[in-house]
């Protein structure tokens, strides 16, 4: 395959992870927004898939517009049976984590820390399955768990501190009321917000402006009545973006860390760029239609 099809791909699913539950910048999210971490997983599903579907049909038209980027080969042909042996072995059980950890939850049978600890559970159940099971994974499984939850207990820490220092302050209310008393439609704003991430995304990583900015937005939105779990999505949509957009996301850096010594920089911000285009049709589909956020958190 040529540069744009091997490399764009990988960008674009690469940065998609945030957008398919579970993911932890979501649970983040939704824990600095103090919103429901089960609505803000649910509520991701949709546009993620949507992204997903755009992904695929940018890949297919480019690669029946220009056959050279991706030029067909043969492949042998699998039995049937054989498919159906491969899925139930490699399929199914991934399938059953995922309903673990997001189908019990969008059922109402257990609430997000309950389905985390479910999830965890599966995972060993499998380990054992697959015969994968020592001491030495069991030491790294719970030593890494336990690095990134007191770092994110830290990160939600600052950014709490620096919530309730914006409310001592009064900047809080100031803020809202200004966006309250400005002569302009809140869509308005809700895109001047997008365009402030946008420009933010270009020279900072998601989390560190997730940080900054929601303590002053969330207060914002409320004020001019927007649903939280809905903005949430179209914030994370845009966090998507950041990870690889030029020329400083962190997703462009891993990609040039991998990829084969002749690759530069340009070939990778070339093969990214569509896979942004499609980003931000999905961000303004969301904006235009706020039921493909809300519509499955409805259902829970």
């Amino acid at each position: 395959y040529k540069k744009p099809m091997s490399i764009g791909p990988i960008l674009g699913s690469g940065g998609l992870a945030i957008m398919i539950p579970p993911s932890a910048l979501g649970v983040l999210l939704a824990s600095l927004s103090r919103i429901s971490v089960g609505g803000m997983l649910v509520a991701i599903i949709l546009p993620g898939i949507m992204m997903a579907v755009l992904y695929a049909a940018y890949i297919v038209l480019r690669a029946w517009l220009q056959p050279e980027l991706a030029p067909s080969y043969d492949v042998n042909p699998t039995p049937f049976s054989e498919k159906i042996i491969l899925t139930c072995k490699y399929v199914l059980p991934l399938g059953s984590i995922l309903f673990l950890v997001i189908g019990l939850m969008f059922l109402g049978i257990a609430t997000p820390t309950e389905s985390a600890a479910l999830g965890a559970l599966g995972c060993f159940v499998l380990l054992f399955i697959y015969k994968g099971w020592d001491l030495e994974t069991m030491v790294n499984a719970v030593s890494h768990t336990l690095k990134i939850t007191v770092m994110m207990f830290m990160i939600m820490t600052g950014a709490m501190a620096f919530s309730q220092i914006l409310a001592f302050s009064g900047a809080s209310s100031g803020l809202v009321q200004l966006a309250g008393t400005l002569d302009l439609p809140p869509a308005f704003i809700l895109i001047f917000m997008q365009i402030i991430l946008l420009f933010m995304g270009v020279f900072m990583e998601p989390l560190t402006i997730m940080m900054v900015t929601l303590p002053i937005y969330m207060p914002i939105v409320k004020t001019l009545g927007f649903d939280p779990l809905w903005f949430g999505t179209i914030m994370l949509i845009n966090m998507e973006m950041a990870t690889t957009t030029p020329p400083f996301g962190l997703v462009l850096f891993v990609m040039k860390g991998v990829a084969p010594p002749d690759t530069t920089m340009a070939d990778i911000y070339k093969a990214g760029l569509p896979f942004l285009v499609c980003d931000g049709i999905a961000m303004g589909l969301v904006m235009v239609f706020p039921w493909l956020a809300l519509y499955l958190p409805s259902l829970m």
